[in-house]
């Protein structure tokens, strides 16, 4: 008996989803939910065997939907995982689980209280390249972990994209790298510094380096911002890990279609090139999968916790960058040129749906 599953927002994520629930033999989409009728038509071509609807209700009513995937926007959410949780259904949540950390909190609490399995896309975790460093470093190559320096800079995502409920660039891409730099640790936050810079004299910094300490003595230094070169002829990026231990190191890059890692550690050096992965949402939906049917828990499946202590954190971390110097520099003409740009651009990062036509932009934007 295949699982059936409810999809609630079908804008850029919502299209992802459902590209991987429709090929994973364990699932059956019963349901594309959206209040825009021109998505609902998408989904309607997109998945001919599914119900169709604009009342969010219609999947919540329906008892054999088991699982529910959460891709509208954030200030949706907290009702969806309640009515979810209310009806007993498992929840697959985009990021951040809800539109303020009190409300994600909630979600926390209602989750952790629920005997349902409720996790949230922090998809960096489910990725080849992460999980190859972290075993190599869980291994004692590069001996004890003493320092992570996490960097993603892209022409992606610029103010007034539709993307506002998720908060400034550090919040909405960076709490997947302030996630990460914990997830490595395995260690909770103790102290930070951020800087700030607000692009283009926008009242937002689109551009935030936070360094500091978790509480076992690691350091981290996390850089993260939407400012890399909007009007470049030719664009690019520049993202990376840097792991530096007391005896060896372990490394990543990425060009968004593939990954290269080198670890070099005591006894091994390797280099190791694979495609990128995406959103590995295919690894996410699988784990959810696997879980509903041995009636255990993935470990591999993030927590509402995970991310509310990350989005808490990047919040924090942001707050943090606004009590020191940030910086205006350029001005918001450049912004609306930048947005221009965007708007005609048909191959870039992280660009929006701009037709209904079911493709989505070759680069991401988080």
């Amino acid at each position: 008996m295949k699982i059936k599953v409810g999809l609630i927002g079908f804008g850029r994520m919502g299209r992802f989803y459902l590209n991987q629930f429709l090929q994973n033999d364990k699932y059956e989409v019963a349901y594309v939910c959206d209040v825009d009728e021109s998505c609902r038509a998408l989904a309607k071509a997109l998945s001919p065997g599914s119900k169709v609807t604009g009342r969010v209700d219609d999947v919540y009513e329906d008892p054999e939907v088991q699982v529910v995937a959460l891709c509208a926007y954030a200030d949706s959410r907290p009702e969806c995982i309640r009515k979810a949780i209310a009806t007993g259904k498992h929840i697959i949540a985009e990021k951040p689980i809800a539109d303020t950390p009190e409300n994600e909190w909630e979600m926390v609490k209602l989750a952790e209280s629920s005997d349902k399995f409720a996790t949230v896309n922090l998809y960096l975790r489910n990725s080849w390249y992460h999980n190859t460093i972290r075993n190599f470093i869980k291994s004692g190559e590069i001996g004890e972990l003493a320092i992570i320096r996490v960097c993603h800079m892209t022409p992606g995502l610029v103010p007034g994209e539709g993307h506002e409920a998720e908060g400034p660039a550090f919040h909405d891409c960076g709490m997947h790298y302030v996630d990460l730099a914990r997830w490595y640790a395995d260690s909770e936050y103790a102290t930070w510094h951020s800087q700030g810079v607000r692009m283009w004299s926008y009242k937002d910094p689109w551009w935030l380096q936070a360094h500091g300490t978790f509480e076992n003595g690691v350091i981290f230094d996390i850089t993260q911002g939407f400012v890399y070169g909007h009007m470049a002829k030719d664009q690019t990026h520049n993202s990376y890990i840097d792991i530096i231990g007391t005896k060896g190191i372990a490394r990543m890059t990425h060009d968004f279609k593939t990954a290269c890692v080198e670890l070099r550690g005591v006894t091994q050096t390797m280099k190791i090139e694979k495609p990128f992965g995406g959103k590995n949402i295919d690894k996410l939906i699988d784990h959810m999968a696997n879980s509903i049917i041995s009636g255990k828990r993935s470990d591999a499946m993030p927590t509402f916790r995970d991310s509310a202590v990350a989005s808490q954190t990047a919040y924090a971390m942001l707050e943090d960058a606004a009590q020191h110097s940030m910086p205006a520099i350029g001005n918001l003409q450049e912004l609306v040129e930048i947005r221009e740009r965007r708007s005609r651009m048909t191959d870039g990062y992280g660009l929006l749906p701009r037709n209904h036509k079911g493709t989505v932009p070759q680069h991401e934007h988080n």
